[in-house]
């Protein structure tokens, strides 16, 4: 959009605001007394929509407005993108046209958000507070009984409490989230937190404190560690907390307060005649930001390493960033040429890599560890002190918690100090700093056995005709000749018949091989005799499922795996390509790790992690009482499942529909963490698609209304995501044809259930905690209700579950239970032909 059809959205908004403004009282005035209270709907207050991203902001307070290029303040009930939430916010935007939306200064809820026709209530007795739509406590002032009178909004966004003597009761100001503006101090006992992204205000990792020896910026690992120290030392004589304050022209530390007034450290800052605030972002910087003539950026912290490289994340995990150009690798390869780390994308700088075989705890003898000189960590924290090289490798071997270790001594001693830490964040190239002239540092990283077999093996060579052919004798008959003519003829044809298959045959392995070489990322590549050895010649079958048998097998090194063999050329291919080129080039703790694959001749076969309990469907269908899985269990693994699939859907670089969830592709580790498996109909959209259409496919039971139409979204997932936790909650199968015809479909069952509000006869009988824990299991129950909603836009997105799952947000109200009426399939087996027929134990996924 050009800047010309800018300043008539802007005019007019301005023109709501001034008037709004007006009509209730000028600032710096009392804007309300007790006894007051603002709904978050249209009606109660005046409603703003902006031209960016779908932004709403519905107006309690705010500044009038001289001109299009004064910086106005408002107190709102604020949603961007996504309006079934809000937050109750101060926003700050400078209107000539620098910021399309509003920017956030404060936040009164920004990790539980509220919904359509929340009240903010002014009580009787002094107190703010901040009550979803259901009632239920959100946030408050807690100021109830300090002779509280009204409610002030000052010329810089601060929202006051006063009492009858116009004195400050409580303000915003003293309760930060991760911006200050200019004259706010940021105390003692106070602190800055980030968002986790620019459009998820959710508290995320990085942290801004004062304390008595400085200001300090942290990380959130365990135990928290600093990332930035700006140190004041000297003996504290006052009694005044210690303070950080943002000036005109300077960020002022006032710690030891030797003197009134006079700060023990100045960060400069750009002096501005225009309108400044310093935010702490999501990356972990804390910049000022001046919206003067041209929009500058400054950043106050310094790090250990200088530039980005001494930011925890600059470079994802185990990615090694070099200062002297600020650009990030994956470790190198040993000396005798084995990787253990791949990066996701070759192109980007801001490089991320991750592991190509994860670390397991259950398998230490084969850990390795990598010694990277000269490599070192944004901070290495408490070590043990006067140990040696050999003593800090074998303290980080025997400590299964231990990821990377990191061994530190001056240049002219033996010992040093032993760093061990368990997360391994982004790592730095110590040649490139200041103190390697002082120090050599040796980082131990953790490594698991490569699952590598040998080069696939040449293809076989033609066999040679050989010419002792016995020749025809001259004197040929009539009859011998038309006889040696069929003959001839037949076997020429049946020659052309079985050239052209071989060739055909060779053109497809050859296309699906030319498809491999194109493919990002993809893991490693085994020879088919490999994996037939590793499997016994394919003797103990773990699974069958609709594109392949699945066998359990052991590799040279001794790693188990999981070794699924895929029939067919059709559906086999497509298959094939989609899984490695999907789940070969991604990576999340609650997705199944493709380890390799075979693409040898017509042999097409995939290589995973194998899962020590196997699927989910055989812990919640048919179990004896005693046998089922608890209820900690099933809630821990249904919140897997919400992550993997929120990876999937919103955190690729292209979004992810998985299009066959259902538990016998949820699997199991030895310790019940749950993974998504089996990507062989999945499909790879664009970020900016909404909706796709594509042929029909998945599992009867567990597919969404809109494939009637096959214009589908992530949200078919979100639907059968909800089929599979009711069937947790409940301990059967969608689709029962034991049951009695009216309840074959669990959905029709629920329903009936939801209408007559007794949620409680559905839960499993079969588990007695479950029996115990009966309200929540019923909350679950809505949970899933919410996700089957038959409409897909009233469905939640995953990110928005897990949301809920972890207590961060409240359940949509006011549900619709009509879920049957538009099921795409009846109780009958005619006309299924969705995907290939299923067999009795199907476990389409690797075990």
């Amino acid at each position: 959009m050009s800047l010309s059809l800018y300043f008539p959205l802007l005019h007019l908004i301005l023109l709501i605001f001034s008037s709004y403004s007006i009509n209730a009282q000028s600032s710096g005035d009392t804007i309300a007394n007790v006894s007051t209270s603002w709904i978050n709907n249209p009606s109660s207050c005046t409603e703003v929509k902006f031209f960016g991203g779908g932004s709403l902001v519905r107006l309690i307070y705010s500044h009038p407005v001289d001109n299009q290029y004064t910086p106005y303040f408002a107190f709102a009930f604020y949603c961007n993108g996504n309006c079934n939430y809000f937050q109750l916010a101060i926003l700050f935007n400078y209107t000539s046209t620098r910021l399309e939306l509003p920017e956030i200064i404060w936040s009164a809820n920004r990790n539980k958000l509220v919904r359509e026709n929340s009240t903010l209530e002014f009580t009787r007795e002094g107190d703010l507070i901040l009550k979803d739509v259901n009632g239920s406590f959100v946030w408050s002032t807690n100021t109830s009984g300090r002779s509280v009178t009204g409610l002030k909004f000052t010329d810089f966004g601060n929202l006051v409490l006063i009492d009858k003597n116009n004195s400050f009761v409580w303000q915003s100001y003293d309760h930060p989230t991760n911006t200050l503006f200019l004259g706010q101090k940021l105390v003692e006992g106070q602190k800055l937190v980030a968002s986790v992204s620019e459009f998820n205000w959710t508290e995320g990792l990085y942290s801004l404190s004062v304390t008595a020896n400085g200001l300090f910026a942290f990380f959130a690992s365990d135990p928290p560690l600093s990332y930035s120290e700006t140190k004041i030392s000297g003996p504290k004589t006052s009694k005044e907390p210690s303070y950080a304050k943002f000036l005109n022209g300077s960020f002022a530390l006032y710690i030891l307060n030797a003197e009134p007034n006079k700060p023990d450290r100045v960060i400069s800052v750009p002096a501005s005649s225009s309108v400044q605030y310093v935010r702490l972002d999501p990356d972990g910087h804390l910049y000022v930001y001046d919206f003067g003539d041209i929009l500058s950026v400054h950043n106050l912290l310094t790090t250990s390493y200088g530039g980005d490289c001494g930011y925890p994340l600059v470079c994802g995990n185990y990615s090694i960033c070099s200062p002297h150009y600020e650009y990030c690798t994956c470790p190198p390869v040993t000396e005798d040429g084995v990787g253990y780390f791949r990066p996701v994308d070759n192109h980007n700088r801001r490089l991320v890599c991750y592991e190509i075989t994860p670390l397991s705890c259950e398998d230490p003898q084969s850990h390795l560890l990598l010694d990277l000189h000269d490599i070192t960590f944004f901070n290495l924290g408490n070590g043990t002190n006067r140990t040696d090289y050999d003593s800090c490798r074998l303290a980080c071997l025997s400590d299964c918690s231990c990821k990377v270790a990191f061994f530190r001594h001056p240049k002219n001693e033996v010992e040093g100090n032993c760093f061990i830490q368990s997360d391994v964040f982004s790592l730095v190239n110590y040649s490139d700093t200041k103190n390697s002239s002082r120090y050599n540092v040796h980082a131990f990283i953790k490594v698991q056995t490569l699952l590598t077999g040998p080069e696939p093996s040449p293809s076989s060579q033609p066999i040679g005709i050989t010419d002792d052919v016995p020749k025809a004798k001259d004197n040929v008959t009539p009859r011998s000749s038309t006889f040696i003519l069929v003959a001839s003829l037949a076997a020429l044809l049946t020659l052309i018949i079985v050239t052209y298959v071989a060739v055909k045959k060779n053109n497809v392995i050859e296309e699906d091989e030319i498809c491999l070489d194109d493919l990002q990322g993809i893991p490693s590549q085994f020879s088919y005799e490999d994996l037939k050895a590793a499997t016994g010649n394919f003797r103990r079958k773990l699974g069958q499922g609709a594109f392949g048998t699945v066998y359990e097998g052991v590799l040279t090194n001794g790693v188990k795996v999981a070794v699924k063999r895929l029939n067919g050329l059709g559906n086999m291919k497509t298959s094939f390509l989609t899984e490695v080129q999907i789940i070969g080039g991604i990576h999340h703790m609650n997705l199944v790790r493709l380890l390799g694959f075979c693409a040898d001749k017509s042999h097409r076969l995939l290589v995973y992690e194998i899962m020590g309990n196997g699927s989910l469907d055989k812990w919640i269908f048919g179990r004896k009482k005693g046998e089922t899985l608890d209820w900690k269990t099933r809630k821990k693994i249904i919140l897997d499942i919400a992550k993997g699939l929120t990876y999937l859907h919103e955190d690729c670089q292209n979004r992810i529909l998985h299009l066959d969830i259902k538990p016998q592709n949820i699997l199991l580790d030895n310790k019940f963490n749950a993974k998504v498996s089996d990507f062989g109909l999945s499909k790879l959209i664009n970020r900016e698609e909404s909706r796709i259409m594509t042929i029909m496919r998945g599992t009867p039971g567990y597919m969404a209304p809109e494939w009637l139409n096959s214009m589908i979204t992530e949200k078919v997932d979100v639907f059968s995501f909800g089929v599979v936790v009711l069937e947790m909650l409940c301990g059967r199968k969608s689709l029962d044809f034991t049951q009695p015809e009216e309840y074959i479909q669990l959905l029709r069952l629920l329903e009936k259930k939801a209408k007559e509000d007794r949620f409680h006869d559905m839960i499993d009988k079969n588990c007695e905690d479950m029996q115990l824990h009966r309200e929540e299991v019923v909350e679950m129950m809505k949970v899933s209700e919410w996700c089957l909603q038959s409409e897909y836009s009233e469905r939640p997105s995953m990110s928005v579950v897990v949301k809920v799952l972890e207590g961060l947000m409240d359940l949509k109200p006011n549900l619709n239970y009509n879920f049957s009426s538009t099921l795409p399939f009846s109780t009958t087996t005619e006309g299924l032909a969705v995907s290939p027929p299923l067999l009795p134990s199907i476990l389409s996924g690797p075990r």
